[in-house]
């Protein structure tokens, strides 16, 4: 059964950093395309990032620049760096992986004041 376990979020102020980790049991993640979503109050689920089991990564405009997508195969571990945080960053973010369906971690919450 694959696992995954957000952490790292928490409040910040605007043009601050935090470093999310998505920490997976059950599956070998750096065999797999992995993606951050994030969503915000009242708004749909959003793409963020992704990487591919190669390390190629990609962006959603709105981050690109400012987020940096990485994964530790050591650790089995995927992160999401970001820096110069904007208020509309706000939302809970989550780590995905598609293999035997969807799975999502429970998701953390990045706050950031203006």
């Amino acid at each position: 059964q694959v696992q995954l376990v957000e952490s790292g979020g928490g409040l910040v102020q605007a043009g601050g950093s935090l470093r999310l980790s998505c920490a997976a049991s059950g599956i070998i993640l750096s065999s797999y395309f992995l993606s951050w979503y994030r969503q915000a109050p009242g708004k749909q689920r959003e793409l963020v990032a992704t990487i591919t089991s190669g390390g190629n990564t990609n962006y959603a405009d709105s981050v690109r620049g400012r987020f940096t997508v990485s994964r530790d195969n050591a650790k089995n571990t995927m992160y999401l760096q970001m820096n110069s945080l904007k208020p509309e960053d706000t939302a809970v973010y989550y780590c995905y992986v598609r293999f035997l369906g969807n799975n999502w971690g429970q998701g953390t919450q990045v706050t950031v004041s203006s």
